[in-house]
């Protein structure tokens, strides 16, 4: 095998959509070209043999934020062993600031930007010459038509164990400065009429979760609903084996007809990533981003009562100009609206963009090591910034899991983050630990937090076992439901909806 193109995933259902462009666009060196992924936590050891097994001529990387650092210890590893292999590095996170990282110094090459014309050109020129002097090569963007869809390069053993990843579209409009697509000029669309016919064909292959990476799915509303009308009629036709698709969605940009084609939607079928990010009005000028908050919300709470679909909202703390009070009233007004799963996230310095530029006037301190997150500003301090990576993950083990949906009602009560927080840093004292926390332990710890706020010690055990039993119908006839003197274990996910991700099941059995 000549040419292997290789990424470290982050877990094992993420198949890399990125090197199936590459390799659907080889050209006449399609042939000769291979494709090995591998998951991050591998030994590198072991990763260097299974890539030197094939005995390439050169290896593609795709590097990522997630994976850099691995994948820079494969590169030095191979570059000893093999000095005759060419490494060519691509991907978001050596497309910046490339001369200022050690894994481009061990590489051979850089493509930086679109790969889809740039990197079979620069294999061809390594492997026939004549040989590339320069070591950085700029991507050329060729039009959409000219790019092959690599949609029929997911194996069918991908379709039945991993996420589908697929696009309509790339690039995005807008300019939110925390953001790599802040970079781009706007969004370029693929052949609508194509991009159907290979959902069409994956469909008759057996994918039934389609994971669309689309930064703007909704901006073209006829696109949207010629797409979304796909899975409906998908549905119609086979209600007994449902699809399920995800989409990221502008959140103040939902017309009435769109509303209508969402609401058509089942149960299980239709999830929605919707980015807030934050409220305040003024941190969104500084970061350029253009939201109408009245809008939005009005659109989150329209999803929340009148549709199907699951709602997972992004907010972001960390930004310049926003502290810890001005955050809370933007997560007490998220909650409010009532989205299934508020994703708190602390902002992360992407290599590239433009959110650099304000890190001297706003005290932005940022980790020097991958994923770059913001460890104070002049607004929060590192001690408090700390806070809220905790608050983030607990979180996400007690609200996002979905497993204690009324429970979370009775602590958040009136004042949310206020609440959550005090919760989260009473875990903390407890246990010490974020991750690792059996959910047995867990439940037990809420229960006895309910308790310390004063209540009674069978009405918490109630509630929590209230959440176990409206959980019930995807357990085994054979699993009793919880007493109430007793947290119960992690339910199954239910069987109704057997498309959608466990997580969002649990969300619709609460």
């Amino acid at each position: 095998m000549t040419i292997l193109l290789a990424t470290l995933n982050a877990r094992y259902a993420h198949a890399s959509l990125g090197l199936r462009y590459l390799l659907a666009n080889m050209g006449t060196l399609k042939e000769q070209t291979a494709l090995m992924e591998f998951v991050i936590g591998a030994k590198t050891t072991d990763v260097v043999e299974r890539l030197l097994a094939r005995a390439p001529s050169i290896v593609g990387f795709g590097v990522y934020i997630w994976n850099v650092e691995e994948t820079a210890r494969v590169v030095a590893m191979l570059k000893r062993v093999a000095p005759q292999v060419t490494v060519v590095l691509g991907g978001p996170e050596v497309s910046y600031e490339t001369g200022q990282q050690e894994i481009v110094r061990l590489a051979d090459y850089v493509v930086t930007g679109w790969g889809d014309v740039t990197f079979p050109k620069l294999c061809g020129e390594i492997l026939h010459g004549p040989k590339p002097l320069m070591k950085v090569h700029a991507g050329v963007q060729p039009p959409m038509a000219d790019i092959a869809l690599p949609y029929s390069l997911y194996s069918d053993d991908d379709i039945a164990h991993r996420t589908i990843y697929v696009e309509a579209s790339r690039g995005c409009p807008f300019k939110c400065e925390f953001c790599l697509s802040s970079l781009d000029k706007t969004a370029w669309p693929f052949g609508l009429d194509t991009f159907l016919a290979e959902m069409e064909d994956l469909y008759r292959r057996g994918a039934r979760l389609y994971k669309f990476v689309d930064r703007t799915f909704n901006l073209n509303v006829k696109t949207s609903q010629r797409i979304m009308q796909f899975f409906l009629d998908k549905l119609a036709a086979a209600p007994g084996d449902p699809v399920y698709a995800h989409f990221e969605l502008v959140p103040d940009h939902l017309p009435e007809a769109l509303k209508e084609t969402i609401a058509r939607f089942p149960p299980g079928a239709l999830q929605f990533e919707i980015g807030i990010q934050s409220f305040n009005p003024e941190v969104q000028a500084l970061v350029s981003r253009r939201q109408d908050n009245v809008k939005a919300a009005a659109n989150i709470r329209w999803l929340t009562e009148h549709s199907h679909a699951h709602l997972h909202v992004d907010l972001i703390a960390g930004l310049p100009g926003e502290d810890v009070d001005s955050f809370a009233r933007g997560f007490d007004q998220l909650v409010a609206l009532g989205p299934h799963e508020i994703q708190f996230g602390i902002l992360k310095r992407l290599r590239g963009t433009p959110i650099i530029r304000h890190t001297e006037p706003y005290g932005m301190v940022y980790d020097p090591y991958p994923p770059y997150t913001v460890l104070a500003t002049d607004r929060i301090d590192f001690s408090t910034m700390q806070r809220l990576v905790r608050f983030a993950r607990y979180w996400d083990l007690v609200a996002n899991s979905g497993r204690f949906a009324h429970t979370v009602e009775a602590i958040l009560g009136e004042a949310p983050f206020a609440n959550f927080m005090a919760l989260s840093d009473w875990l903390y004292t407890r246990t010490d630990a974020t991750h690792r926390i059996a959910l047995e332990r867990l439940a037990k710890l809420v229960q006895e937090w309910l308790q310390l706020r004063g209540m009674a010690p069978q009405a918490a055990a109630e509630l929590l076992a209230s959440d176990y039993a409206g959980q019930q119908n995807g357990q085994r006839a054979d699993k009793p439901a919880a007493k109430a003197s007793e947290p119960a274990s992690a339910p199954a996910a239910p069987t109704a909806a057997p498309a959608a991700p466990a997580r969002q099941a649990r969300h619709l059995a609460a």
